[in-house]
């Protein structure tokens, strides 16, 4: 499998990306690396990177509206030493948490075509094959969470995405669904800084501190 970020296995999106670099000439406009503790058991799948957010900083949820809540809810629950993610070298650090997405570089309108989902996914699939103490999977949305299934040979009707949704694997790891934190879920309320906590108390009855 070829490396993360010399991947441009799909056309569209490495297409894409060098137009953005070419427009953007600081913007990290690559494949976007997990981040996080390595031997972290929480493990939080996004859909992919935002334009002015990772696909900027070159690190998940950083720089874009959709970190703000996740990341002041990592702080609030014990994940992160700061409830602010704005540049890699700010010194955020998580604790027993890692962040990745189901598709590594940034989609045009921030829509992935499936093809291009199903190419990303062996990344995915080998991220949890070499995470041994991941006991709890997020998946911010739809799209993250059948990517979640695609990566664990999980066929797409075993689990049925809603928000707050709890389904356990066949490896034992337990999959719980949240609505994505996206300006658009927050604005219209669909997604509430209270129920994106309550997904967060459940994760922590999994997980104790």
């Amino acid at each position: 499998m070829t490396s993360l970020l010399d991947c441009t296995s799909c056309h569209r999106l490495a297409t894409f990306l060098t137009d953005v670099r070419q427009k953007h000439a600081d913007y990290h406009a690559r494949p976007v690396l997990p981040f996080g503790d390595a031997k972290a058991r929480l493990l939080i799948v996004g859909l992919a990177p935002g334009m002015h957010g990772a696909n900027r900083s070159g690190r998940p949820f950083t720089g874009d509206y959709a970190g703000i809540l996740l990341y002041e809810t990592l702080h609030q629950f014990g994940f992160s030493n700061r409830p602010e993610s704005v540049a890699r070298d700010d010194g955020l650090e998580l604790r027993d948490c890692r962040i990745t997405n189901a598709v590594k570089c940034l989609p045009p309108e921030n829509k992935p075509e499936p093809s291009e989902i199903r190419s990303c996914n062996p990344y995915l699939a080998e991220e949890l094959r070499q995470s041994p103490d991941i006991r709890v999977i997020l998946a911010l949305g739809q799209v993250a969470h059948k990517a979640v299934l695609m990566a664990t040979g999980l066929k797409q009707s075993a689990c049925t995405f809603g928000h707050g949704a709890r389904h356990e694997l066949p490896d034992g790891r337990i999959l719980i669904d949240s609505y994505h934190c996206s300006r658009y879920n927050t604005q219209t309320r669909r997604l509430t800084t209270e129920s994106f906590h309550d997904v967060f108390r459940a994760i922590r009855a999994e997980l104790p501190a």
